[in-house]
């Protein structure tokens, strides 16, 4: 039996990881400005599944593709317009370094974000959403990051079950601008 099929149990069923998210998005330009130019993810090839969207993936080489997006008619899916938000699932945390560097892309892309210490633990922790309202937490070991911890003032801790996404408020232009995208592919 080799080693993999062991820790998994009798049946050799083993879960490796995560493979990817799909993303449902109107504006494929502007989240991919979001994933790309603020978060750091790189595209990378995609097939062509005859409509608009983009895989992304973590900068380091073979890095794979975690984010799937999707626009067009398969992003509506028999719907009149795109479903946003998070739904069932509350958010996608990825594990990062450099809390105060992703801080100041947050600001300068004109993003609201909240910041949370993980009770008990050296995690440091920012929640953002993309332009979907997909939030995202980004997820640091705060024993490795150089500066302040975060602020957990009224105005910027992160709490639970409480939405700071306002779709009407998304700094489409600034985020555009920001990654340098000046099409787009959907809207």
């Amino acid at each position: 039996m080799n080693p993999p099929a062991a820790a998994a149990g009798s049946d050799g069923a083993l879960t490796l990881g995560l493979f990817h998210l799909a993303i449902k998005t109107a504006d494929l330009a502007l989240t991919r400005a979001f994933w790309c130019g603020v978060i750091g993810l790189r595209e990378v090839a995609r097939p062509d599944f005859g409509y608009p969207g983009a895989w992304l993936a973590c900068p380091q080489p073979g890095g794979q593709a975690i984010v799937h997006v999707y626009a067009g008619g398969p992003a509506l899916g028999g719907l009149d317009q795109v479903p946003a938000g998070t739904a069932a699932i509350d958010h996608l945390s990825l594990a990062c370094v450099g809390y105060h560097a992703y801080r100041a892309r947050l600001q300068r892309a004109g993003l609201d974000w909240r910041e949370f210490l993980v009770p008990g633990t050296t995690l440091w922790q920012l929640f953002v959403y993309d332009p979907s309202g997909v939030q995202l937490e980004l997820t640091f070991e705060g024993a490795a990051e150089a500066g302040a911890a975060p602020d957990m003032s009224e105005g910027r801790v992160y709490r639970a079950g409480q939405s700071f996404f306002h779709a009407p408020a998304y700094p489409r232009q600034t985020l555009l601008s920001f990654h340098g995208e000046t099409r787009h592919a959907t809207r």
